[in-house]
């Protein structure tokens, strides 16, 4: 017997056992209660770091507690295997990415073998091999075939050097991570999930989740956005515009309507592109916009710049021309890419219209306490919508409360067939098009007599070729006939493939469910498996995944719910939300003024008498590497 603890002899010989004697192996158990606890699953970056160790032993030691209350208890694990940084790596390497991420898999799952978890193997999932991406091509082709999926033009950040579509990570100060070149924003078509069919229900079912965290919810009601308000159309000035129209705007704030001054458009909108046509600097300006980056936390904290037009709409109300004005605060994306300004009782509006001397007016006062308004000096009780403010310089709309004042404005709009009241959400329909190779092919065929066509289920899948290297200009996929040239599945004459791929959401907002019948060949799921393992008991995973992928695997569970492959409405009954684990970070500069990063694993690091971390190197070549610090 030793006289010290041994940890890897003990820890090898209980593994050993575990493995053969298949101890945390399971299967349905109609008579058993069952316990379902899962952790999110990995991307197979190529080592496992402490956030990864610290999630997984929260979930094995929840796991380990309810077997040993008696109860059939799955805890599975697969990687989330498509994904930009695999296509990085390759370029860097020289390597195919498929070649790469099967490497890191095989490396990972020997670390967290060893961390003996009571993991049950035979339900691995690797999300980019084609026995996994089948199923949700085939979920693709039907809810296409639904409208649940469509078709349209969407924004984009193109790089015209390399010729491809970047992430928004991907622009760095509005230049391309590779090429340095100035990003524009262009349209391409892209296909969505129409998520906004469902914002009711994601937002209403929200409260039937009692084991979730009350922040999450909040960030997912937030997302969500539900707001009651008006679209009210603005008529066209047909003296400046040259034709009878309307500019349609929402706003959740019609009881200051009265004080708007102005109308800003997108720079994509037809009204920013009729006013250009004989204004070389107003098209210098929308130019200038569009080399903008696209994503909304970008827009929002960007300098707000203008320019004016020679155009006019009319105020639905009094008649009187107001300016139209292109600014890069619009986006054409959002409602029909205009807004109305009330630079009185909004604060981007209220900026904006200092900055180039529009006019404000007041059209709400306090009714109590502090009244002063001054055009130079923003206040916060400007922007209130409740019982302390009522409506001024309104006219017959003075002296109303926000709710009084919203419904005889709305009443007198509609009756001029100006406005309606509507509810409107801040969730935008889910684009998943990506313009790059590592991902799930979209099962689509372009048929010039046709359309659009789904592949046939017994085509699929439509297998991604696992031996290219991509060079950084381009889709690999958009550049081999072998791949895209095909025929069209319903008059057999010669089609093109689509050479999009999916967003690799897609592919971790239903893996929960497939666990529960990985091997299974009759369809996307097993529905008496996955009536008895689901919902998930216990999902495990930061917070940082609060909106888009707790938010994606809600819609996605339901979706599957209403095709009858699952019987429940939400996928994951309680969620658990382990703090972050923050480790030093090392980098170097490159040419473009990018950053590569490497694994700490990987750096040798020099550190002063407090232990502090005052020098590193990189192993494999010796150079120093710079510092950055503590990251999650």
């Amino acid at each position: 017997m030793h006289e010290q603890y041994q940890p890897l002899e003990i820890e090898t010989q209980a593994q050993n056992y575990w493995k053969e004697h298949q101890s945390f192996l399971v299967r349905e158990l109609p008579d058993k209660e069952k316990f379902y606890c899962l952790s999110m699953f990995p991307y197979p970056s190529g080592k496992l770091h402490m956030g990864h160790v610290r999630n997984y032993t929260i979930g094995d030691v929840i796991s380990r507690y309810h077997r040993m209350q008696g109860r059939n208890v799955l805890q599975p694990m697969g990687w989330d295997a498509f994904g930009m940084p695999a296509e990085n790596a390759a370029m860097k390497n020289n390597v195919a990415p498929a070649a790469w991420t099967y490497d890191n898999i095989a490396y990972m799952k020997s670390q967290l073998d060893s961390l003996g978890l009571a993991i049950d193997w035979s339900r691995e999932v690797t999300t980019c091999k084609p026995d996994y991406y089948r199923w949700e091509q085939w979920l693709f082709t039907r809810l296409f075939e639904k409208g649940v999926i469509y078709r349209k033009n969407g924004t984009v950040n193109w790089d015209p050097v390399d010729q491809t579509v970047l992430a928004n990570e991907q622009v760095i100060d509005g230049r391309g991570w590779r090429s340095g070149a100035l990003i524009e924003k262009r349209e391409i078509p892209m296909y969505y999930f129409k998520i906004t069919a469902y914002a009711e229900e994601l937002l209403e079912s929200l409260d039937n989740l009692p084991g979730w965290p009350e922040q999450v919810k909040t960030m997912q009601r937030n997302w969500i956005g539900k707001s009651r308000g008006m679209e009210i159309g603005f008529p066209y000035d047909q003296a400046s515009i040259g034709h009878a129209g309307q500019l349609k705007v929402f706003t959740t704030r019609p009881d200051t309507l009265m004080g708007a001054t102005y109308v800003a458009v997108a720079a994509e909108h037809p009204l920013a592109t009729q006013a250009a046509q004989n204004d070389p600097q107003l098209q210098a300006f929308i130019d200038e916009c569009k080399r903008g980056g696209v994503a909304e936390a970008d827009i929002a904290t960007q300098e707000k710049k203008g320019m004016a037009t020679s155009l006019f709409v009319e105020h639905p109300l009094t008649g009187d021309k107001l300016p139209v004005w292109v600014a890069n605060y619009v986006l054409m994306n959002y409602g029909e890419g205009a807004v109305m300004a009330v630079p009185g009782h909004d604060e981007r509006d209220f900026e904006f219209a200092n900055k180039y001397g529009l006019p404000i007016r007041q059209v709400i006062a306090k009714v109590e306490g502090d009244n002063d308004f001054e055009s130079s000096v923003w206040k916060e009780w400007y922007g209130a919508k409740d019982e302390s403010v009522l409506t001024v310089n309104s006219g017959k709309y003075d002296n109303l409360g926000y709710q009084a004042a919203f419904d005889a404005i709305g009443a007198d709009l509609e009756a001029k067939g100006l406005g309606q009241a509507r509810t409107q959400f801040r969730l935008r329909d889910w684009g998943i098009s990506r313009q790059r190779y590592w991902g799930c092919p979209i099962p689509i065929i372009h048929c010039e007599a046709c359309g659009d066509v789904p592949v046939p289920a017994d085509q699929l899948p439509v297998v991604l070729p696992e031996d290219v290297v991509p060079d950084g200009s381009g889709s690999p996929l958009a550049k081999m006939p072998e791949f895209y040239e095909c025929n069209c599945p319903k008059c057999g004459q010669p089609a093109k493939r689509e050479t999009d791929t999916m967003d690799t959401f897609v592919e971790s907002s239903w893996y929960f469910a497939r666990y529960a019948c990985p091997q299974f060949e009759g369809g996307m799921l097993d529905r008496k498996a996955a009536d008895y393992w689901l919902p998930v008991d216990q999902y495990i995973g930061g917070i940082e995944h609060a909106i888009l992928h707790l938010l994606y695997a809600r819609f996605f569970h339901k979706l599957m719910r209403d095709e009858g492959l699952v019987g429940s409405d939400e996928p994951f009954k309680n969620l658990l939300t382990q703090g972050m684990v923050v480790a030093d970070t090392y980098y170097r500069t490159t040419a473009n003024g990018g950053k590569d990063w490497f694994n700490p694993a990987d750096v040798e690091v020099e550190r002063d008498a407090k232990a502090k971390v005052v020098g590193a190197r990189l192993k494999s070549d010796g150079p120093p590497v710079e510092i950055g610090g503590p990251e999650k």
